[in-house]
């Protein structure tokens, strides 16, 4: 908390060169109080913040900004009760390897937790599975290193990429989670995916409506990683 400077008070209470106002003991006095008063209000906490490191489904693409997931995520989480700032890491056509490169640059915002949510452009453009297990693992052994909490969001595979592609595609989040210890919401589309009610035209992206279900299928696991480090102190 920033105390103000009250050598350049000049209001009443404050003892007077020339009498008038208060003045003596009683003006210090009134002083001194108002110092104790200022140094027994505690200082305002500072809101969480929650890195979504993600692609276009974090970024919002296609929405306006108050429509978008982080958006929508932040307004739930307060309506709960909670004093979050969500900041939005999302880059429209980025793999897990765009998320590898601006890692640095993303935590310059000293995020207290991180969702991850990467994988989604890898699937859609046939990228070997085994170099997306390689860079979401590079961003939770940095994750970890840092002591940042973090949520792996999961993908799915689509099937039209074959039942081998398809395993190892889907195993890499499951995989990670336990590996590394952290929490896994299995599929960040859940109940959204393939439904043109939920999505924009292009049958990819979420419209307004499919963020409300993603926020609030998702909300429970980011209480938890919230709940998680406000216990521990962070």
């Amino acid at each position: 908390m920033k105390f103000p400077d009250i050598s350049r008070w000049r209001g009443p209470g404050m003892p007077a060169r020339n009498g008038r106002g208060v003045s003596g003991v009683n003006g210090w006095a009134a002083v001194s109080a108002v110092t104790v008063a200022l140094v027994a209000v505690p200082a305002t906490a500072e809101p969480l913040v929650l890195l979504a490191l993600g692609d276009s489904l974090v970024a919002g693409f296609g929405l306006p900004p108050d429509d978008g997931f982080t958006a929508v995520l932040e307004d739930a989480l307060q309506a709960e009760g909670y004093d979050v700032t969500v900041v939005n890491a999302g880059v429209s056509g980025d793999t897990t390897a765009g998320g590898v490169a601006r890692l640095d640059w993303s935590l310059a915002d000293d995020p207290d937790a991180v969702l991850v949510e990467l994988g989604a452009n890898d699937m859609l453009r046939g990228l070997d599975p085994e170099d997306a297990r390689e860079n979401l693992s590079a961003i939770l052994a940095r994750l970890q290193d840092e002591g940042i909490p973090t949520l792996l969001a999961g993908m799915r595979a689509s099937p039209s990429w074959g039942p081998e592609y398809q395993t190892a595609f889907d195993t890499i989040f499951p995989d990670l989670a336990a590996e590394y210890g952290v929490p896994l919401y299995p599929f960040f589309l859940e109940g959204v995916a393939a439904d043109p009610a939920l999505n924009q035209p292009d049958g990819i992206h979420p419209n307004r409506e499919g963020v409300d279900v993603i926020v609030a299928n998702l909300l429970p696991y980011v209480i938890d990683l919230i709940d998680g480090q406000t216990s521990a102190g962070g």
